[in-house]
């Protein structure tokens, strides 16, 4: 399915009831992008979230979810990654990103937030999942 088509048409590549790329490992902790829009396109032609962000071994393994993925995307890098695999793609309609019209993609709740540039975390609630005491018996 192209990115340009929407969600539900059918159309020339179209792979409805085909395999799909398993990204359970990321919908441990993000079940909400299970049926989003833009996970589910790429899914359906084989390209899972590991493909745009890395296997992100240590996130996925943080507990406290203070260590950031492999790659994120600043709104500035956004199109420049999209267009690694869609060359030949035009922003229409006065659209700044890809995004703009391919999903929102991105959580509609943080409790952690890194720069997306550097990985640095920005902001963080501070509840944990290990104690100090749990983290100094290892």
């Amino acid at each position: 399915m192209l990115l340009l088509e929407d969600e539900g048409d059918a159309g020339p590549g179209d792979t409805s009831g085909g395999p799909t790329v398993d990204n359970s490992r990321c919908y441990v902790c993000h079940i909400n992008f299970d049926g989003e829009g833009l996970t589910k396109i790429h899914s359906k032609v084989g390209v899972g979230c590991e493909d745009c962000h890395g296997s992100s071994d240590a996130h996925c393994s943080d507990e406290d979810n203070i260590t950031p993925p492999d790659r994120m995307f600043a709104k500035e890098a956004i199109n420049s990654f999209c267009k690694g695999c869609h060359p030949d793609a035009k922003l229409k309609g006065g659209k700044k990103y890809c995004t703009d019209c391919h999903g929102k993609h991105q959580l509609e709740h943080r409790t952690r937030r890194w720069d997306k540039r550097t990985g640095e975390l920005l902001e963080d609630d501070k509840v944990r999942m290990l104690t100090d005491e749990m983290l100094n018996q290892r």
